[in-house]
């Protein structure tokens, strides 16, 4: 299956990197967070990828262009104009990259790309999360659902603490940022039949999250797989230096390849 990476947003929480790079590009250890996601899909056998760019997605381009020349030693010739790559450390990807307009939205982005899905299954996921997804499992699910969307939930991290109390204020338990208020959120990791693009005829003013998801419940042919492990957006500063921490420590759970 082609695999759908959003790439076309502002990333405007996170304005002290994005001013001058697209999200996706937002480095986490060093390599733009995108290539996290495409490792993570391509340890599971998927290598053919669809980017659906928007802001600043020359940047995109530019970074694929050159993919040897950034993961790469290198030697220039000035001399003889030539080019010497040392320790190359190719990936065995495929990948499209899509103009979908700087200001279209996500269910827009995705109708875009449908001359390129071939009326294909697909999977799709936003160019700013890291998650140890079993994706496999999350496909057979998907088979066994026999819908048309099958989207991965997670129940975020609390952003502090919890406590216990009784009716004196003795505290009888503590937990280190629990599972936030239990509710399933949707992580993305997306698997998607072609029929999707039917509840796509909005425009590019179309937000997928929007009527398109909402339609797709309706008609019962949304379902999720839930994920107990690992998820994590970079909506922020304070994301990015966590996964920075994350990976630098050796703890990054995503790092399935």
């Amino acid at each position: 299956m082609k695999v759908l990476i959003l790439a076309g947003g502002y990333g405007s929480r996170l304005a002290e990197e994005t001013e001058m790079k697209p999200k996706p590009m937002v480095e986490i250890g060093g390599k733009p967070i995108i290539w996290h996601i495409m490792k993570t899909y391509s340890a599971y056998g998927f290598n053919e990828f669809i980017i659906l760019c928007g802001y600043k997605g020359y940047l995109i381009k530019e970074y694929f262009a050159n993919y040897y020349l950034h993961h790469a030693d290198v030697t220039f010739d000035l001399q003889q104009s030539k080019v010497e790559i040392h320790n190359n450390s190719s990936e065995p990807w495929k990948v499209t990259l899509l103009d979908t307009g700087l200001n279209t939205m996500t269910g827009g982005r995705v109708k875009r790309a449908e001359p390129y899905v071939k009326g294909e299954r697909f999977m799709l996921t936003y160019g700013d999360g890291l998650a140890n997804i079993n994706l496999p499992e999350l496909v057979e699910f998907h088979n066994q659902s026999k819908g048309i969307m099958t989207l991965t939930s997670s129940q975020p991290e609390g952003r502090f603490g919890a406590l216990d109390i009784d009716e004196k204020g003795l505290v009888s338990r503590f937990v280190e940022k629990p599972k936030g208020d239990g509710a399933w959120i949707n992580a993305g990791y997306f698997v998607c039949e072609p029929g999707i693009f039917q509840y796509l005829e909005g425009g590019d003013e179309l937000v997928l999250e929007g009527q398109p998801l909402q339609n797709l419940a309706k008609d019962h042919q949304l379902f999720t797989y839930k994920h107990y492990g690992f998820w994590h957006p970079m909506d922020t500063l304070r994301d990015k230096t966590r996964l920075t921490q994350l990976w630098q420590s050796g703890e990054a759970q995503w790092k399935v390849w």
